[in-house]
């Protein structure tokens, strides 16, 4: 029986009991939408009449709101600044049924990504980041309450945007793992080793190939994958590759699933609900490789939708069936 023959496992009345802590880089996302119409005289950039403004939760906080998307139990553990955005992502997440730890830290301002969208088809125009590393008195803090919060889940997902707000990332792992919690991880950067022990790790195709190097063809892409996860004694390595979907590796095994066939929106956001809802899944007891099969057909029904925005249960079902 191949991937797509399989029955679903996927049962919308079970997924209430999941229980998924989310730690990491949470930020807001912003959108300022707008009319071009005409090329500045100024220089060669186009001219935006503003229209509107949008903002969804964005990095960590969206997969939290995903999670939430799906009828889980989460929390939220992150840093922000004192400030306005950090209030606003506060709001905005807990609107979304997430329970929301977040530090404040006024020594920096809340991570912000501004993009300016353009004409009917939303083109990208622009996009301005604002961010500052965490202290580390608010990062030790935020370490406390993770080992409190640690009891209340079964699943842990941490989700590395590189912006300070995980340095200590192989202490939490070692902490849920030592309470035989499943520890999912979103990476980043060219150090895998922080993540060591972790149940699975789930890097983009850029993503892995900044760690083990390029590949000429799918053999030498699961050697590479296979050493990398042994090296860290990685429960599995979920490797998402687009437009080709996405291959798990695991101790003696490798299994591909094609992307699903959409039109595509915006990409934006499909890492967020890949692992989101592969960690509920996970929560309420289904097999990692039934988990892989839902979360690519929760990707396929996400980049259909503009932004960062989330998969809810029926839209999930329908993709499925």
């Amino acid at each position: 029986m191949n991937a797509k023959e399989r029955p679903s496992s996927f049962d919308p009345s079970a997924l209430g009991r999941a229980r998924v802590l989310v730690v990491g880089d949470a930020m807001l996302d912003r959108y300022w939408f707008g009319e071009v119409t005409r090329i500045s005289p100024e220089a060669p950039v186009p001219i935006v009449k503003f229209v509107r403004a949008e903002e969804q939760p964005g990095g960590a906080a969206n997969v939290a709101r995903n999670a939430a998307a799906l009828g889980a139990k989460v929390s939220l553990l992150s840093v922000i600044g004192d400030d306005e955005p950090g209030g606003t992502l506060k709001q905005l997440v807990e609107r979304d049924g997430v329970t929301a730890c977040l530090h404040r830290d006024g020594s920096i301002r809340t991570t912000v990504k501004l993009r300016m969208i353009g004409g009917a088809r939303r083109q990208q125009l622009l996009r301005v980041d604002f961010e500052t590393p965490p202290s580390r008195e608010v990062l030790l803090d935020k370490l406390a309450d993770y080992r409190r919060l640690l009891s209340d889940c079964e699943v842990v997902i941490l989700s590395d945007y590189g912006k300070g707000g995980l340095t200590h990332i192989a202490q939490m792992v070692q902490a849920a793992r030592a309470q035989n919690k499943i520890v999912l991880v979103d990476p980043k950067g060219h150090d895998y080793s922080r993540y060591e022990g972790a149940s699975v790790v789930t890097p983009n195709r850029d993503e892995l190939a900044q760690v083990v190097g390029p590949w000429a063809d799918d053999a030498e892409l699961a050697d590479k994958a296979r050493a990398l996860r042994a090296k860290l004694k990685l429960g599995a390595l979920l490797v998402t590759l687009g437009e080709k979907g996405m291959t798990l590796f695991q101790a003696d095994t490798m299994l591909h699933e094609p992307a699903m066939v959409h039109e595509v929106s915006d990409v934006s956001g499909a890492g967020d609900t890949v692992i989101a809802t592969l960690g509920v899944m996970l929560a309420v007891g289904t097999p990692l490789e039934d988990a892989m099969r839902i979360a690519n057909s929760a990707a396929g029904v996400k980049v259909t939708k503009f932004g960062a925005t989330v998969v809810r249960p029926d839209e999930l079902m329908a993709a499925l069936s």
